[in-house]
């Protein structure tokens, strides 16, 4: 039997076995995709592991997507474009890391928000490898202008200085004590920090008296709960509203379809994610 699985920690809010292992019904692939929670002083024996001919490669969760590169052998292109590895792929003990979020995440806006980015204003909540894959999908898909904001001001002005000077394109990075004047010009929210998932869902990553209006449109890559508290204080605003179920489903396909070379049955692991969420 292959294996693969996800590499993070904690790991106990994540559905993603029962939407890959689904895949792997459907198509008689003898493979599990499993958790692997280890903290950081474990990583580097986990992946030499993870290098046997049994092993396909395995996915990347929070807080490693940054960290991870230096233990692959090899980084794509668009990975390297990103700054983060979310997907990596064992050729014959040559791991080579790849992103999926990016498209994942653009993929989602423009289907279950009916968005497109192009010439919008766009705050992203957090610096972090998913907030590096959003920030820099949203200003390659052609927003007017990125605004990043972090509580380690330092980690959003690195990320504003690589897009505005490596990508050529306008980001600002700011305190999230200055959103408020930045969300009112804004038309996409995102939520690409963990705060509000399970189980501690009461949080929002907001601070307290920021004013969210109905022209917004705000996703939340929190996926557990499907409404968390952000999503619930957008709707009471009128504003439209994603979880960011879509985007695990939909980065989730590009990497079984990295892990397998097939077409990834979409609507199968998205049902068996939405079994699995609606179990919790």
């Amino acid at each position: 039997m292959k294996k693969t699985g996800l590499i993070g920690f904690p790991l106990g809010h994540s559905i993603s076995p029962a939407m890959h292992n689904a895949a792997f019904k459907i198509f008689g692939i003898d493979a599990e995709y499993l958790l692997y929670e280890v903290r950081s002083g474990e990583l580097g024996d986990l992946v030499s592991d993870l290098r046997g001919k049994e092993s396909l490669g395995f996915n990347v969760t929070i807080p490693y997507k940054e960290t991870i590169i230096k233990y692959v052998d090899e980084v794509t292109t668009f990975a390297k474009l990103i700054g983060a590895v979310n997907t990596v792929v064992n050729r014959e003990g040559v791991l080579v890391g790849h992103n999926t979020d990016g498209p994942g995440f653009i993929q989602s806006l423009k289907e279950e928000g009916g968005i497109d980015p192009g010439d919008k204003i766009a705050v992203v909540l957090g610096a972090g490898g998913a907030g590096r894959a959003v920030a820099v999908m949203l200003a390659e898909s052609g927003t007017s202008k990125v605004i990043l904001a972090d509580v380690d001001f330092n980690k959003a002005k690195d990320l504003s200085d690589y897009i505005n000077f490596e990508l050529e394109r306008n980001c600002q990075a700011i305190l999230p004590d200055d959103l408020h004047e930045h969300i009112k010009k804004a038309s996409i929210l995102v939520n690409a920090t963990p705060i509000g998932m399970h189980p501690n869902t009461d949080n929002s990553p907001l601070p307290r008296g920021i004013k969210l209006h109905s022209d917004l449109l705000v996703y939340d890559l929190v996926y557990n709960p499907r409404e968390t508290t952000l999503l619930k204080e957008a709707k009471k605003a009128g504003a439209k509203t994603v979880s960011g179920l879509g985007m695990l489903v939909r980065q989730g396909a590009l990497a079984f379809s990295v892990f397998t070379d097939e077409e990834p049955p979409v609507g199968i692991m998205w049902e068996a994610a939405e079994k699995a969420l609606s179990a919790r």
